[in-house]
C-alpha cells in the first residue's frame, strides 16, 4: 500500500513537471510568435531575405538616320559589406595598404551595409584582386557609357559613374534614357547564400527609351573636321559650325572645337560647354544684314537708294563713325562715296548703315527681339542662354548706331541661326530642334513680306557669290566684332562670324561658322570664318546629295 502511495506521489511529480514544461514552452512560444514576432520576423528577414534593386541598361541615341551614337559596356567593380566582414583584420589590412580612402570611410561609419572599393576596376587589377583571395571582396557588373565619336561631345554630353546624366542630351533625356530600376525580394538559404526559393516583384522595371536627334553625325564629322583644320590655321582659342534645316528647324550639325573625350576624367567643365547655345557674343557686322532686313521691311529705304557714306570717317550725332576695310574704302574712291543701299551691306558700310537705321529708331529694337533676339529658342539643351539686346529705355546717344553692327546686343549662335532661317525660310519664325519626337515643327506666322524677303536674298547674294557652291545659290554676311578685354574693347582680340543661306530648288540650309580670337591680328571675317563656310557647305552640299541618291529626300 505504501508503494503504490509513493508510486502516485512520483506520477503526480512528474506530471507536474511536465504540466511546468509545458507552460514553459507555451509560455515561450507566446512570447516568440506572439510579443516578439517583429523582432524575429526582421532578424529571419535579414538571414534569409535580400532586396536587390535591377537598373536597366541605359536606351541608346541615335542619329536621324538610325546610327548609334553612344553604347553600354560592361565592367566589373569591387564592393565591401562593412557588417558583415569574415576577416576583418585582414580585410583592414588590405585596405588600408590599397584604399586608404575606404579605409578611413570604414573606421568613421563601421555601421554602413555596403561601401564601393573602386567603381569599373581594370581587367588586369581585377585579376589582381581575385588572386588575393580576399573573401570579403566581392565583385558584380555594371554598365557604363561609351562614347565612340568625339565630334558629338558637346552635344551628347556625359554620364557619371551611376550612370547619371549630367550634360547634354545625356542630361537633357535622363529620365527616358534611364527608365525604372526594378525592386525585387528574395528568399535564400541563410546558410550558404547560393540557394534562393521564391522571387517576389516588389517593384516593376521600365526599360529606358532610345533617343533619336535630329543631327547627321556624318555631316557633324565633316564639319568637325573642318573647324579643327581652321581653328589650327589661325591657332585660335575655339570655334563653332552649325547647320539648321530652316524650314523646320532641324539641327543637322553642332560642332564644336576644342574638343574633349567624354570616355575620361574631364580636367574643366568649361571645355565641354556647347557654346553655340550656352555662349552669347557681340556678333559684329553680321548684324547688318538683320538691321537691313527691317528697313526694307519698314520701307525707309528701297535696296537702290543712294547713300552718302563720307569716305573713312564721319561724325554723325556729334559721334564718329568709321568706315574701315579696304575694299569698302576702294569703293567709295570708285564712287565719290556714294553707295546704293544694297552695296551697303555688300561692303559693310558703317556709316551707310547708321544713317539707315536712324530712320528706325526704336523699330530696330522691335525686330531683333520679333526675330528671336534676347529670348530662349525652345531648344532647351542644357544651358541655354537668353542673350541680351539693349531695350530703348536705357540707350545712350550712341546705343542705336553700334547696335545697327552688332554692339550692345548679345546672342548665341544658335539665335543667329534661328534669325537667318527667317530670311532661308520666307519669313518665318521657327524653333530649332534637337531631337526627333515626332511633333510638326512650331512655325510663327510670316513676319515679313515675301518682296522684304525676296530682296534681302538678293542683296545676301552679292557676298554669298564670293563663297559660292556649283549648282547653288549661296547668300550670307560677315562680321567682325571686338573683344572685351579687361573692361575695354580690345584692339588685338576679335571673333570672326559668317551667316550664310544655301538654296537649290527646294533645298535649304542655314550654316554658321564661327572662330574665336585667332593669335594673328588684323584680319577679316571674310578672311577666316567665310572661308570656312565656304568649305563646310560644299561638303554639306556632296554629303547630302549623295544621300538623296541613295534613298534620301534631302535633295
Amino acid at each position: 500500500m505504501i508503494q503504490k502511495e509513493k508510486y502516485k506521489v512520483r506520477i503526480i511529480i512528474v506530471f507536474l513537471c511536465f504540466c511546468f514544461l509545458f507552460s514553459v514552452i507555451v509560455v515561450r512560444l507566446f512570447l516568440i510568435q506572439i510579443r516578439q514576432t517583429t523582432f524575429f520576423k526582421n532578424l529571419a528577414q535579414q538571414q534569409h531575405e535580400l532586396s536587390v534593386t535591377i537598373h536597366p541598361p541605359r536606351a541608346v541615341i541615335y542619329d536621324r538616320y538610325g546610327k548609334p551614337l553612344v553604347f553600354n559596356k560592361e565592367d566589373i567593380s569591387a564592393f565591401i559589406l562593412p557588417r558583415q566582414l569574415e576577416q576583418r583584420e585582414a580585410t583592414e589590412r588590405f585596405l588600408k595598404q590599397e584604399y586608404p580612402e575606404v579605409y578611413a570611410r570604414l573606421k568613421a561609419h563601421p555601421e554602413k551595409y555596403f561601401l564601393w572599393l573602386e567603381r569599373r576596376v581594370p581587367q588586369k587589377r581585377c585579376e589582381a584582386l581575385e588572386k588575393r583571395g580576399l573573401v570579403d571582396v566581392h565583385f558584380i557588373n555594371e554598365f557604363h557609357r561609351c562614347y565612340p565619336y568625339k565630334e558629338l561631345a558637346h552635344i551628347l554630353g556625359f554620364t557619371n559613374v551611376d550612370s547619371e546624366g549630367i550634360a547634354g542630351v545625356e542630361l537633357l533625356c535622363c529620365k527616358q534614357l534611364s527608365g525604372h530600376a526594378a525592386t525585387l525580394r528574395l528568399e535564400k538559404d541563410a546558410r550558404s547564400g547560393a540557394f534562393y526559393f521564391t522571387k517576389h516583384i516588389e517593384r516593376e522595371g521600365k526599360d529606358g527609351e532610345p533617343v533619336t536627334l535630329t543631327i547627321d553625325s556624318t555631316l557633324q564629322t565633316l564639319a568637325y573636321s573642318e573647324l579643327e583644320k581652321t581653328v589650327k590655321e589661325y591657332q585660335a582659342l575655339g570655334g563653332a559650325v552649325l547647320v539648321l534645316n530652316p524650314d523646320s528647324g532641324e539641327i543637322m550639325a553642332m560642332a564644336n572645337y576644342p574638343g574633349f573625350d567624354p570616355n575620361a576624367k574631364v580636367a574643366s567643365l568649361d571645355v565641354t560647354k556647347n557654346i553655340i547655345v550656352t555662349e552669347i557674343f557681340e556678333l559684329g557686322s553680321v548684324i547688318k544684314a538683320l538691321c537691313a532686313l527691317a528697313a526694307l521691311e519698314e520701307g525707309v529705304v528701297t535696296p537702290d537708294e543712294k547713300i552718302d557714306c563720307e569716305g573713312p570717317v564721319a561724325y554723325i550725332d556729334g559721334l564718329r563713325v568709321e568706315n574701315v576695310t579696304n575694299v569698302l574704302l576702294n569703293a567709295l574712291r570708285e564712287n565719290n562715296n556714294i553707295l546704293a543701299f544694297h552695296d551697303v551691306i555688300k561692303y559693310s558700310c558703317n556709316v551707310g548703315v547708321v544713317k539707315v537705321v536712324r530712320r528706325l529708331g526704336t523699330k530696330f529694337y522691335d525686330h531683333l527681339r520679333r526675330i528671336g533676339f534676347g529670348s530662349k529658342t525652345g531648344v532647351q539643351f542644357p544651358g541655354e542662354r537668353v542673350g541680351f539686346v539693349n531695350s530703348p529705355e536705357h540707350w545712350s546717344r550712341s546705343s542705336l548706331m553700334v547696335m545697327s553692327f552688332g554692339y550692345e546686343m548679345m546672342a548665341s549662335l544658335l539665335q543667329l541661326g534661328r534669325a537667318f532661317s527667317v530670311i532661308a525660310n520666307g519669313g518665318y519664325l521657327v524653333d530649332p530642334c534637337l531631337i526627333i519626337a515626332g511633333q510638326q515643327p512650331k512655325v510663327s506666322h510670316r513676319l515679313y513680306k515675301p518682296a522684304t524677303i525676296a530682296t534681302m536674298k538678293d542683296i545676301l547674294q552679292q557676298i554669298g557669290q564670293k563663297y559660292g557652291v556649283k549648282g547653288c545659290r549661296v547668300m550670307g554676311k560677315t562680321g567682325t566684332a571686338r573683344c572685351v578685354k579687361d573692361g575695354r574693347y580690345s584692339k588685338t582680340a576679335h571673333n570672326y562670324t559668317f551667316a550664310g543661306i544655301v538654296e537649290k530648288d527646294g533645298y535649304r540650309r542655314v550654316v554658321i561658322t564661327f572662330i574665336r580670337e585667332p593669335a594673328k591680328a588684323q584680319l577679316w571675317a571674310s578672311e577666316v570664318a567665310a572661308p570656312l563656310f565656304h568649305r563646310v557647305a560644299e561638303k554639306m552640299v556632296i554629303h547630302d546629295t549623295m544621300h538623296d541618291r541613295v534613298g534620301g529626300t534631302d535633295l
